[in-house]
């Protein structure tokens, strides 16, 4: 894994979701060039949903349109709210508002995490049912993309965090924190709502080549300087996240105050 993350920093939340945007475009295609395919674990909160409204806006017609063969990418998620298909809440669902809905994806690429009204199946009606079904998801991708026998090695990974350093739906000190397995995991008892998640565990997210986190905002300061500063994945999960090849924060002026 890496070390230490190398932090960029613009001057505001605007400019830190074009930039991240931006190179993304440029990973994903970088990564097609080498390999014939890329993939991408997406995230949900505001500002990773305003950098797949910024890379609508530079696919649709503008400078970066043809950078990327869609078909070739697959879409994944780091963690999701198990609440019903459809609702405004789901990860997913802002994501393809965003973006997703509007590029020329390969539906058997695009990979979600069960919706809580899914069949049982599926991994409907219990968060666990829906980890284990997504761990099988997976397990089937790691074969054609490299990784290891359950995880792929994901391109990128984007994930936001929290003013007490969550992650994906890690939070500190909860038992999702202390999963020492890569897989995923059904979460309860969210200190943020809603409640019920289901999530990577930190030690699939760091399969990932590379690992964005991508934050913006004042109140994420503190939490992004004691992770920098070498606390515990434990009590700021932030910590946790290393890439196998780069580490990478994407910081508007705001959150990169107190490093």
């Amino acid at each position: 894994m890496t070390g230490q993350p190398e932090v960029q920093v613009q001057v505001d939340e605007e400019a830190t979701a074009r930039d991240a945007a931006d190179r993304l475009l440029t990973a994903l295609a970088e990564a097609q060039a080498a390999r014939g395919s890329a993939s991408v674990v997406l995230t949900g909160g505001g500002i990773g949903i305003g950098m797949l409204r910024e890379v609508a806006a530079l696919v649709d017609g503008g400078s970066r349109r043809d950078d990327v063969d869609w078909g070739a990418v697959e879409v994944f998620w780091g963690d999701e709210r198990f609440v019903p298909a459809g609702d405004a809440e789901r990860n997913d669902a802002q994501a393809r508002e965003a973006l997703l809905d509007a590029l020329p994806l390969d539906p058997g690429r695009v990979h979600p995490m069960a919706a809580s009204d899914a069949p049982e199946d599926a991994g409907g009606g219990d968060p666990d049912l829906a980890a284990d079904a997504y761990a099988k998801t997976l397990s089937a991708a790691a074969s054609r993309l490299g990784g290891g026998a359950a995880i792929p090695a994901f391109d990128v990974l984007l994930a936001g965090c929290g003013p007490e350093g969550h992650v994906l739906s890690v939070f500190p000190d909860s038992p999702a924190v202390h999963a020492a397995a890569a897989g995923v995991v059904g979460v309860r008892d969210c200190p943020k709502p809603p409640p019920t998640r289901v999530s990577l565990t930190l030690p699939a997210a760091r399969h990932a080549r590379e690992i964005w986190l991508v934050a913006a905002g004042d109140g994420k300061a503190e939490a992004l300087a004691r992770a920098h500063g070498g606390a515990s994945e434990v009590d700021v999960p932030i910590a946790g996240l290393r890439g196998t090849e780069r580490t990478l924060w994407l910081l508007d002026e705001a959150a990169a105050s107190q490093l």
